[in-house]
């Protein structure tokens, strides 16, 4: 009988963090504030507690997991890894086909791996209160729950589509003490900015952020402070658990390297958590294909470009050099929330830069086929967002039988859909629709991106 659970004991949980800044072939280009100087950390305190902003600039490849984090991360990790034998079967594929199962934290995803951290070292700071956005409501999710866990307030700004797609994500939110609101909302500047100008917006993560940023950054009590859910360096850092905890597990299946690791990627945490240990693999002479997959309503891989840019809508944030749609780009109402983000995470876009990842983009419609497939097979509904991840592996096992090979496929199933059964129904009933954004709103979108600082794209040439 072929083994599809592999678990690990509590005391085989990874006990340092792996930081790919320490590993890039070409160090990824530093971000920068709107007049072009190099960004210090001293210029992020307003908004970071000291010790994440050190991680946020650090290259040690190795970081310590405090012990404190790893009591509340036992409540859940090491996450199972399974092996899809009933997809297989299905697809009558020569692939295994293996998943790290993220949707067993109290919140339901991934997200929970960088919360808890973020929460414990704001609390080590004496900050009381954190401020975030939330696309989908998964991290506003996670938050809500690290806050309670250490004792401290959660503000979450949920961009306006998914706050009426999602009304479950928000009491999850409210059980844990957090405030929910709607963004754009009239709480902030940046919010009323928006409305006045886009009064029938269906929000996006940029303005989401802006609000949760001018939140944090005008509390006159200094003890406010930001938490973002993907994107920076700190949260990837984070996630990067979930890879190291698959080595070890397909190690225990006797599988020394898969052959193709994929993740969704919306901002690029659970893509990032699962990916990068085997990216430093690939880097150190390992073949093994990599695929980040997005939506095609918000392609800022594979149709986007790489260059500085700011990661809210008010150009609040310093200008990172990522991939990108432009941060004013407001992505089509998919039910994929957290995938509709206008930028991709600097570390992502310097390893797809450098040619070490090769982007993919998949349709609403698609994803959905893929996540009703699954459905009937497996039997677990899972997230949106992690569906489009599920479409590009059914893509490579079927492509794997094609060419008669025994492919092994790793992917990380990021979240349950649970609490997305609306976008189901929607599926279901024939009323979803497809989500491709235009060349021409894309080509208008990078017009208006802010500043003329341009980011090269700086390689090795080695893939």
């Amino acid at each position: 009988m072929d083994q599809i659970k592999i678990f690990l004991d509590e005391k085989d949980m990874p006990r340092k963090w792996y930081n790919l800044a320490a590993d890039l072939p070409t160090p990824m280009l530093p971000p920068i504030t709107p007049d072009g100087q190099i960004l210090q950390p001293h210029m992020l305190e307003a908004v970071f507690p000291k010790n994440l902003i050190a991680q946020e600039m650090s290259t040690k490849r190795w970081i310590d997991i405090p012990e404190e984090v790893i009591e509340v991360l036992y409540r859940w990790r090491p996450s199972p890894l399974r092996r899809a034998v009933n997809l297989e079967r299905y697809l009558k594929t020569s692939a295994k086909i293996y998943y790290k199962d993220e949707s067993v934290s109290p919140a339901g995803s991934h997200k929970t791996n960088s919360s808890v951290a973020q929460a414990w070292y704001n609390k080590q700071e004496g900050i009381k209160r954190l401020t975030t956005e939330t696309g989908a409501g998964q991290w506003g999710t996670a938050l809500a729950f690290a806050c309670h866990a250490f004792g401290l307030e959660c503000k979450v700004y949920m961009v306006c589509v998914s706050f009426e797609q999602k009304p479950m994500r928000k009491i999850m939110m409210r059980l844990w003490g957090a405030d929910c609101v709607a963004s754009p909302s009239n709480e902030t500047q940046a919010g009323r900015a928006v409305l006045e100008r886009m009064p029938n917006t269906p929000g996006s993560l940029g303005i989401a952020i802006s609000e949760a940023v001018e939140a944090a950054v005008s509390d006159k009590t200094g003890k406010t402070r930001y938490a973002l859910g993907s994107v920076l360096n700190h949260v990837l850092l984070h996630q990067t658990i979930i890879g190291l905890e698959a080595k070890k597990q397909l190690k225990k299946a006797g599988i020394k390297t898969p052959d193709v690791v994929i993740g969704c990627a919306g901002g690029g945490s659970n893509f990032a958590g699962i990916a990068f240990p085997f990216v430093q693999d690939k880097i150190n002479g390992a073949k093994i294909d990599i695929i980040p997959v997005e939506s095609k309503a918000c392609p800022k891989m594979t149709k986007g470009k790489f260059t500085y840019d700011h990661g809210d809508i008010a150009g609040m944030t310093p200008l990172l050099p990522m991939h990108t749609l432009g941060s004013q780009f407001v992505p089509p109402a998919i039910h994929a929330g957290g995938l509709r983000y206008h930028g991709m995470a600097p570390l992502v876009s310097q390893a797809i830069v450098e040619g070490l990842l090769s982007p993919q983009a998949v349709d609403q419609l698609h994803s959905y086929e893929a996540a009703l497939i699954w459905a009937r097979t497996e039997g677990f509904v899972i997230a949106p967002e992690t569906s489009n991840a599920l479409a590009c592996v059914i893509k490579e096992a079927r492509k794997a039988t094609k060419e008669g090979k025994q492919k092994v496929i790793l992917f990380n199933l990021s979240g349950h859909g649970l609490l997305d059964l609306a976008g189901y129904d929607k599926y279901l009933d024939g009323k979803l629709e497809s989500s491709q954004v235009t060349p021409d709103e894309i080509k208008a979108s990078l017009a208006r991106i802010q500043g003329s600082h341009k980011a090269s794209a700086r390689k090795t040439g080695r893939w």
